[in-house]
């Protein structure tokens, strides 16, 4: 018997539960991998809370890494032991799972685990934002918030690869220091900071050419005035609280984005390629550290710890 941990009914972490689950065995086109770690990420809240409902009881998680167990009929290009990450598929909080064989990224036996665990979604995620939603460039001036987070601090890092001149919002002085170290060009620090004032004094009175929100709430509103004319804004979270109601009036000459990483990693040609840019960001060592670690039983433990903004870096559940 394996664990897995489900979640019974809609609301907080307490509505999560430890059980022993069978090894299932895998069917035509699919894989059944023993995972050896599982990214914790705040779609995983968002379905836990029923912003994206789910049918329950649900098995959360959407990322991994782990070892290929077993191999359904008509499956090519995997064996069993290979080591493989994938992105995109609810049902990651247990021990083994079984997947899609299309969704397998197969890498290199000298990539650690743990980092590949916990960086495909935000990698195609980093991917959508930065080459599809606004394509960054050198010159780019880029608003970031959370910037010390685990998809924030991996945005920072790309970005800058790319040349990018980056603004970071974080709410500490150790998350200023990390996002700092992740490239930031400039900080704004505090969650009662004049956030627009602060932008347009470090850009010369001007807006940014894309801000990616993750935070939501009465922050989206403040995105689009540190905006440029013609500029972007991402919206592609709501940790602050729902996204408002937003009329066309209020967005002037803006355009807004609320990209989704699982709409974006469906279709199978676009799934791989953005797994090869991840696979080639890993091997140029953009991806930031890993922040906390603790073991798949303790999945609420790990929720709520994201979810109150105690963590830098990324989430991992281990086994």
């Amino acid at each position: 018997m394996d664990i897995k941990v489900d979640l019974l009914r809609v609301g907080g972490t307490e509505n999560l539960a430890v059980s022993d689950c069978p090894v299932e065995d895998p069917q035509a086109g699919e894989i059944r991998v023993r995972q050896t770690g599982i990214g914790v990420n705040f779609i995983d809240i968002y379905q836990r809370m029923g912003l994206y409902p789910l049918p329950l009881p649900a098995t959360l998680g959407v990322e991994g890494a782990g070892i290929v167990e077993a191999i359904g009929a008509g499956v090519d290009g995997l064996d069993v032991g290979d080591h493989i990450a994938y992105a995109g598929v609810v049902g990651g909080y247990r021990a083994t799972r079984l997947l899609p064989a299309w969704r397998a990224i197969k890498l290199p036996k000298d990539l650690n685990l743990d980092v590949a665990a916990v960086s495909f979604l935000k990698g195609m995620t980093a991917h959508m934002l930065l080459t599809q939603t606004y394509p960054v460039q050198h010159g780019t001036v880029l608003l970031i918030h959370a910037a010390a987070g685990g998809l924030g601090g991996l945005l920072t890092r790309w970005a800058k690869h790319l040349g990018a001149e980056v603004i970071g919002t974080v709410s500490s002085q150790e998350k200023a220091d990390i996002a700092t170290a992740n490239g930031c060009d400039h900080i704004i620090l505090g969650r009662d900071a004049e956030l627009v004032k602060e932008v347009k004094c470090i850009n010369d009175g001007q807006g940014v050419d894309y801000v990616i929100d993750g935070i939501g709430g009465t922050m989206l509103r403040k995105s689009f005035e540190c905006t440029r004319p013609f500029g972007t804004v991402a919206s592609i979270g709501q940790v602050a609280g729902p996204i408002p109601d937003i009329s066309m009036n209020e967005l002037r000459c803006l355009s807004l984005a609320a990209p989704s990483v699982m709409a974006y990693g469906a279709q199978q040609d676009r799934y791989k390629r953005a797994g090869q840019a991840v696979l080639a960001a890993l091997d140029q060592n953009i991806f930031p550290e890993i922040g906390l670690t603790l073991p798949l039983a303790e999945a609420a433990k790990a929720q709520d710890a994201l979810e109150d903004g105690k963590t830098s870096g990324s989430v991992l559940l281990v086994l």
